[in-house]
């Protein structure tokens, strides 16, 4: 019985071990294969700019994490990707965490037959919306189509 029991016990040291880098791999495949990374803008030939647009980059580390810049010309961040799934619909739904927020936001992005992105909706943990159906809550305005830069 304690043969039994240590194998157990080893099995779920081991699993506890390496269980986050199969999950690592697990969302770093995910976003390369919907085609996420790299750098995205509304205009790539422009500068970042917090009004005009922003430049979005979504990269996997060495270490097999999952990473999303903010370039806004006067500030940058750097934020981890937590999360990715894709639904039915081909939308691709983010959790990416923003210590400078100290909040996680969830995110959805559709990738059109043209190549281009458009974020469908963006959410803050507590289910406030800033963008929805494709659309800026505040103006109504729907999200700008952004192009790969690289």
């Amino acid at each position: 019985m304690t043969r039994c029991s240590s194998r157990w016990i080893a099995a779920a040291v081991l699993w506890i071990a390496f269980a986050p880098f199969a999950y690592a791999e697990t969302l770093a495949a995910t976003v390369e294969q919907w085609g996420l990374l790299g750098s995205w803008a509304v205009d790539c030939a422009a500068r970042p700019d917090r009004d005009k647009g922003a430049l979005l980059t979504y990269e996997i580390r060495g270490d097999g994490r999952v990473m999303y810049r903010r370039n806004f010309g006067d500030a940058r961040d750097e934020n981890e990707v937590v999360s990715a799934t894709v639904n039915a619909e081909g939308l691709l739904n983010l959790m990416v965490f923003f210590p400078s927020l100290h909040q996680t936001r969830e995110f959805g992005l559709l990738l059109a037959k043209d190549g281009s992105l458009r974020a469908i909706y963006n959410r803050s943990e507590r289910g406030e919306y800033t963008i929805k159906d494709g659309k800026y809550v505040k103006t109504g305005a729907p999200t700008p189509l952004q192009q790969r830069c690289d």
